[in-house]
Protein backbone atom coordinates (compact mmCIF):
# COMPACT_ATOMS: atom_id res chain seq x y z
CA UNK A 1 0.00 0.00 0.00
CA UNK A 2 1.21 3.22 -1.07
CA UNK A 3 1.82 5.72 1.71
CA UNK A 4 1.40 9.08 1.77
CA UNK A 5 2.51 11.62 3.65
CA UNK A 6 -0.36 14.55 3.94
CA UNK A 7 0.19 18.06 3.26
CA UNK A 8 3.74 17.49 2.13
CA UNK A 9 4.44 20.22 -0.34
CA UNK A 10 2.75 22.80 1.90
CA UNK A 11 4.77 21.99 4.99
CA UNK A 12 8.18 21.71 3.33
CA UNK A 13 7.34 25.11 1.61
CA UNK A 14 6.47 26.55 5.17
CA UNK A 15 9.57 25.70 6.83
CA UNK A 16 11.72 27.34 4.51
CA UNK A 17 14.86 24.91 4.94
CA UNK A 18 18.26 26.70 4.83
CA UNK A 19 20.36 24.51 3.59
CA UNK A 20 23.02 24.40 6.86
CA UNK A 21 20.01 24.92 9.10
CA UNK A 22 18.92 22.70 12.03
CA UNK A 23 15.89 20.89 11.50
CA UNK A 24 13.38 18.52 13.55
CA UNK A 25 10.60 15.97 12.70
CA UNK A 26 8.99 15.26 15.69
CA UNK A 27 7.00 12.59 14.27
CA UNK A 28 8.94 10.76 11.93
CA UNK A 29 7.07 7.94 11.18
CA UNK A 30 7.93 5.69 7.62
CA UNK A 31 10.17 9.47 6.99
CA UNK A 32 7.82 10.78 4.08
CA UNK A 33 8.76 14.52 5.13
CA UNK A 34 12.05 13.63 6.63
CA UNK A 35 13.14 12.71 3.38
CA UNK A 36 12.00 16.24 1.89
CA UNK A 37 13.55 18.13 4.28
CA UNK A 38 16.80 15.96 3.91
CA UNK A 39 16.90 16.80 0.27
CA UNK A 40 17.30 20.34 0.69
CA UNK A 41 20.35 19.84 3.13
CA UNK A 42 23.68 20.40 2.64
CA UNK A 43 25.96 20.86 5.60
CA UNK A 44 22.54 20.87 7.91
CA UNK A 45 21.08 18.14 10.20
CA UNK A 46 17.95 16.51 10.82
CA UNK A 47 16.81 15.38 14.26
CA UNK A 48 13.94 12.57 13.68
CA UNK A 49 11.87 11.88 16.93
CA UNK A 50 8.88 8.91 16.97
CA UNK A 51 8.31 6.83 19.74
CA UNK A 52 7.36 3.68 17.77
CA UNK A 53 10.60 1.85 17.32
CA UNK A 54 9.23 0.03 14.41
CA UNK A 55 8.66 3.22 12.30
CA UNK A 56 12.32 4.26 13.08
CA UNK A 57 13.61 1.08 11.72
CA UNK A 58 11.69 1.18 8.82
CA UNK A 59 12.54 4.90 8.30
CA UNK A 60 16.32 3.91 8.14
CA UNK A 61 16.06 1.82 5.59
CA UNK A 62 14.70 4.33 3.20
CA UNK A 63 16.16 7.47 4.70
CA UNK A 64 19.73 5.85 3.54
CA UNK A 65 19.50 6.12 0.12
CA UNK A 66 18.55 9.90 1.04
CA UNK A 67 21.06 11.16 3.53
CA UNK A 68 23.23 11.07 6.55
CA UNK A 69 22.41 14.25 8.03
CA UNK A 70 19.78 12.38 10.31
CA UNK A 71 20.16 11.91 14.07
CA UNK A 72 17.22 9.11 15.36
CA UNK A 73 15.67 9.69 18.78
CA UNK A 74 13.56 7.17 20.43
CA UNK A 75 11.54 9.60 22.06
CA UNK A 76 8.04 11.36 22.08
CA UNK A 77 8.28 14.52 20.55
CA UNK A 78 6.86 16.00 24.36
CA UNK A 79 10.94 15.10 25.17
CA UNK A 80 12.93 17.61 22.37
CA UNK A 81 13.97 20.28 24.38
CA UNK A 82 15.49 17.46 26.83
CA UNK A 83 16.91 15.25 23.87
CA UNK A 84 18.55 18.04 21.91
CA UNK A 85 20.21 19.14 25.69
CA UNK A 86 21.39 15.81 25.47
CA UNK A 87 23.02 16.23 21.98
CA UNK A 88 24.03 19.55 22.96
CA UNK A 89 21.79 21.66 20.80
CA UNK A 90 20.25 24.65 21.89
CA UNK A 91 18.28 25.96 19.33
CA UNK A 92 17.22 24.68 15.41
CA UNK A 93 16.12 26.26 12.63
CA UNK A 94 12.50 24.50 11.97
CA UNK A 95 10.36 21.78 13.77
CA UNK A 96 7.55 20.13 11.69
CA UNK A 97 4.69 17.88 13.72
CA UNK A 98 2.22 15.40 11.98
CA UNK A 99 -0.02 14.66 14.79
CA UNK A 100 -2.10 11.74 14.73
CA UNK A 101 -2.05 8.02 14.14
CA UNK A 102 0.50 7.24 10.90
CA UNK A 103 -1.34 5.40 8.30
CA UNK A 104 0.99 2.44 8.42
CA UNK A 105 0.03 2.14 12.65
CA UNK A 106 -3.99 1.96 11.02
CA UNK A 107 -2.91 -0.32 8.41
CA UNK A 108 -1.24 -2.98 10.47
CA UNK A 109 -4.19 -5.06 12.25
CA UNK A 110 -2.46 -6.07 15.26
CA UNK A 111 -1.73 -2.93 16.69
CA UNK A 112 -5.56 -2.31 17.50
CA UNK A 113 -6.03 1.43 15.98
CA UNK A 114 -8.41 0.53 13.55
CA UNK A 115 -12.14 -0.66 13.81
CA UNK A 116 -11.63 -1.96 10.46
CA UNK A 117 -9.99 -4.81 12.20
CA UNK A 118 -10.60 -7.51 14.47
CA UNK A 119 -7.38 -7.42 16.53
CA UNK A 120 -6.23 -7.03 20.22
CA UNK A 121 -7.10 -3.62 21.66
CA UNK A 122 -3.71 -2.14 21.95
CA UNK A 123 -3.41 1.54 20.77
CA UNK A 124 0.21 1.91 21.79
CA UNK A 125 2.00 4.05 19.87
CA UNK A 126 5.10 3.40 21.88
CA UNK A 127 4.54 -0.59 22.63
CA UNK A 128 7.23 -0.22 25.25
CA UNK A 129 4.52 1.60 27.71
CA UNK A 130 2.30 -0.82 29.68
CA UNK A 131 -1.36 1.25 29.50
CA UNK A 132 -3.06 -0.24 26.21
CA UNK A 133 -6.51 0.15 25.39
CA UNK A 134 -7.54 -3.02 27.21
CA UNK A 135 -6.50 -1.41 30.40
CA UNK A 136 -8.83 1.44 29.79
CA UNK A 137 -11.88 -0.18 28.54
CA UNK A 138 -11.34 -2.84 31.12
CA UNK A 139 -10.52 -1.26 34.28
CA UNK A 140 -11.27 2.21 34.43
CA UNK A 141 -14.48 3.42 36.12
CA UNK A 142 -17.83 4.51 34.67
CA UNK A 143 -16.79 7.95 35.39
CA UNK A 144 -13.49 8.14 33.47
CA UNK A 145 -14.48 6.63 30.55
CA UNK A 146 -17.23 9.36 30.46
CA UNK A 147 -14.93 11.88 30.83
CA UNK A 148 -12.19 10.87 27.71
CA UNK A 149 -15.75 9.75 25.34
CA UNK A 150 -16.71 13.43 25.86
CA UNK A 151 -13.30 15.36 26.21
CA UNK A 152 -11.30 13.68 23.86
CA UNK A 153 -14.15 12.09 21.25
CA UNK A 154 -16.84 14.77 21.73
CA UNK A 155 -19.16 11.89 21.73
CA UNK A 156 -22.45 13.00 22.74
CA UNK A 157 -23.55 9.29 23.80
CA UNK A 158 -20.83 8.85 26.08
CA UNK A 159 -22.71 7.87 29.15
CA UNK A 160 -25.15 5.29 27.19
CA UNK A 161 -21.09 3.89 25.88
CA UNK A 162 -19.59 3.73 29.00
CA UNK A 163 -22.76 2.17 31.15
CA UNK A 164 -23.01 -0.82 28.11
CA UNK A 165 -18.99 -0.81 28.60
CA UNK A 166 -19.11 -1.58 32.20
CA UNK A 167 -22.65 -4.15 31.82
CA UNK A 168 -20.23 -5.91 29.35
CA UNK A 169 -17.24 -6.34 31.31
CA UNK A 170 -18.92 -7.37 34.10
CA UNK A 171 -19.75 -10.28 31.84
CA UNK A 172 -16.84 -10.89 30.46
CA UNK A 173 -13.42 -8.80 29.51
CA UNK A 174 -13.31 -6.98 26.61
CA UNK A 175 -10.22 -7.97 24.48
CA UNK A 176 -10.88 -6.86 20.86
CA UNK A 177 -11.57 -3.97 18.51
CA UNK A 178 -14.02 -6.16 17.27
CA UNK A 179 -15.90 -7.03 20.54
CA UNK A 180 -15.75 -3.54 21.46
CA UNK A 181 -17.64 -1.84 18.17
CA UNK A 182 -20.06 -4.09 19.21
CA UNK A 183 -20.62 -2.90 22.14
CA UNK A 184 -20.77 0.93 21.14
CA UNK A 185 -23.19 -0.42 18.63
CA UNK A 186 -25.25 -1.74 21.10
CA UNK A 187 -25.54 1.93 22.81
CA UNK A 188 -26.56 3.47 20.10
CA UNK A 189 -29.80 4.69 18.96
CA UNK A 190 -30.86 3.10 15.25
CA UNK A 191 -30.65 6.86 14.17
CA UNK A 192 -27.16 7.02 14.76
CA UNK A 193 -26.29 3.51 13.24
CA UNK A 194 -28.01 4.78 10.20
CA UNK A 195 -25.72 7.71 9.63
CA UNK A 196 -22.96 8.22 7.78
CA UNK A 197 -19.42 7.18 9.51
CA UNK A 198 -18.35 4.39 11.68
CA UNK A 199 -20.21 4.32 14.94
CA UNK A 200 -17.11 3.74 16.82
CA UNK A 201 -14.88 6.46 15.43
CA UNK A 202 -15.36 8.73 18.22
CA UNK A 203 -14.63 6.24 21.02
CA UNK A 204 -11.71 5.02 19.30
CA UNK A 205 -10.19 8.05 18.87
CA UNK A 206 -10.52 8.77 22.50
CA UNK A 207 -9.37 5.67 23.54
CA UNK A 208 -6.40 6.24 21.75
CA UNK A 209 -5.83 9.94 22.84
CA UNK A 210 -5.82 8.53 26.28
CA UNK A 211 -3.77 5.41 26.00
CA UNK A 212 -0.81 7.92 24.71
CA UNK A 213 -1.75 11.26 26.15
CA UNK A 214 -1.67 12.82 23.52
CA UNK A 215 -3.40 16.22 23.71
CA UNK A 216 -0.65 16.45 26.88
CA UNK A 217 2.20 15.66 24.95
CA UNK A 218 1.08 18.30 22.66
CA UNK A 219 0.56 20.96 25.31
CA UNK A 220 4.03 20.32 25.95
CA UNK A 221 5.86 20.14 22.90
CA UNK A 222 3.89 23.46 21.84
CA UNK A 223 5.49 25.25 24.22
CA UNK A 224 9.05 23.72 24.22
CA UNK A 225 9.29 23.54 20.95
CA UNK A 226 8.47 27.13 20.14
CA UNK A 227 11.01 28.59 22.31
CA UNK A 228 13.76 25.97 20.85
CA UNK A 229 13.58 28.21 17.51
CA UNK A 230 16.41 30.89 16.24
CA UNK A 231 15.33 34.16 14.59
CA UNK A 232 13.32 33.37 11.84
CA UNK A 233 13.10 29.70 12.79
CA UNK A 234 9.45 28.13 11.79
CA UNK A 235 7.31 25.57 13.13
CA UNK A 236 4.40 23.63 11.19
CA UNK A 237 2.45 21.53 13.20
CA UNK A 238 -0.63 19.33 10.99
CA UNK A 239 -3.09 18.39 13.04
CA UNK A 240 -6.42 15.94 12.04
CA UNK A 241 -8.78 16.59 14.69
CA UNK A 242 -11.07 19.70 16.19
CA UNK A 243 -9.20 19.45 19.51
CA UNK A 244 -5.60 19.32 18.10
CA UNK A 245 -6.36 22.02 16.10
CA UNK A 246 -7.83 23.94 18.66
CA UNK A 247 -4.83 23.61 20.54
CA UNK A 248 -2.52 24.47 18.17
CA UNK A 249 -3.84 27.69 17.14
CA UNK A 250 -4.44 29.05 20.55
CA UNK A 251 -0.98 28.24 21.12
CA UNK A 252 -0.04 30.42 18.39
CA UNK A 253 -2.26 32.81 18.65
CA UNK A 254 -1.23 33.43 22.71
CA UNK A 255 2.54 33.28 21.81
CA UNK A 256 2.30 35.85 18.79
CA UNK A 257 -0.22 38.61 20.72
CA UNK A 258 0.92 41.72 22.69
CA UNK A 259 -0.53 41.26 26.58
CA UNK A 260 -3.28 43.34 26.92
CA UNK A 261 -2.79 46.79 28.49
CA UNK A 262 -5.25 49.46 29.70
CA UNK A 263 -4.77 52.30 27.30
CA UNK A 264 -5.56 54.54 30.04
CA UNK A 265 -2.76 54.71 31.61
CA UNK A 266 0.65 56.18 31.20
CA UNK A 267 3.33 53.97 29.58
CA UNK A 268 6.63 54.58 28.77
CA UNK A 269 7.55 53.23 25.29
CA UNK A 270 10.25 50.90 26.86
CA UNK A 271 7.28 49.00 28.79
CA UNK A 272 5.93 48.18 25.92
CA UNK A 273 5.55 44.29 25.21
CA UNK A 274 7.00 43.57 21.80
CA UNK A 275 5.97 39.67 20.87
CA UNK A 276 9.07 37.10 19.30
CA UNK A 277 6.58 35.54 17.41
CA UNK A 278 4.14 36.04 13.87
CA UNK A 279 1.73 33.29 12.80
CA UNK A 280 2.59 32.83 8.89
CA UNK A 281 -0.76 32.20 7.59
CA UNK A 282 -3.43 33.20 9.77
CA UNK A 283 -5.61 30.57 8.10
CA UNK A 284 -5.04 26.85 8.17
CA UNK A 285 -3.76 24.95 4.96
CA UNK A 286 -5.85 22.20 3.94
CA UNK A 287 -5.13 19.61 1.20
CA UNK A 288 -5.66 20.89 -2.69
CA UNK A 289 -8.46 18.98 -5.15
CA UNK A 290 -5.30 16.65 -6.16
CA UNK A 291 -4.40 15.34 -2.56
CA UNK A 292 -8.07 15.07 -1.34
CA UNK A 293 -8.25 12.71 -4.73
CA UNK A 294 -5.10 10.23 -3.68
CA UNK A 295 -5.62 10.84 0.22
CA UNK A 296 -8.51 10.36 1.88
CA UNK A 297 -6.80 11.29 5.20
CA UNK A 298 -5.89 14.23 3.76
CA UNK A 299 -9.53 15.26 4.13
CA UNK A 300 -9.45 16.92 7.98
CA UNK A 301 -5.97 18.08 7.93
CA UNK A 302 -4.67 21.32 8.87
CA UNK A 303 -1.41 22.99 8.61
CA UNK A 304 -0.13 25.73 11.25
CA UNK A 305 2.89 27.54 10.58
CA UNK A 306 4.51 30.51 13.22
CA UNK A 307 7.81 31.73 13.47
CA UNK A 308 10.11 33.57 15.29
CA UNK A 309 11.04 36.84 14.48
Amino acid sequence: MKHYSVLLKESIDMLDIKPNGIYIDGTLGRGGHSAEILKRLDDGMLIAFDRDSSAIAESKKRLSAVSDRITYVHANFSMMKQELKKLGIEKVDGILLDLGVSSPQFDEAERGFSYRFDAPLDMRMNQEQELTAENIVNTWSYEELVSIFYRYGEEKFAKSIARAIEKQRERQPIHTTFQLVDVIKSALPQKVLNKKGHPAKKVFQAIRIAVNDELDELKKVLQDGMYLLKQHGRFCVISFHSLEDRMVKEAFVAASSIPYFDKRMPIIPAELTITDFQIVHKKPITADETELNENNRSHSAKLRTIERI
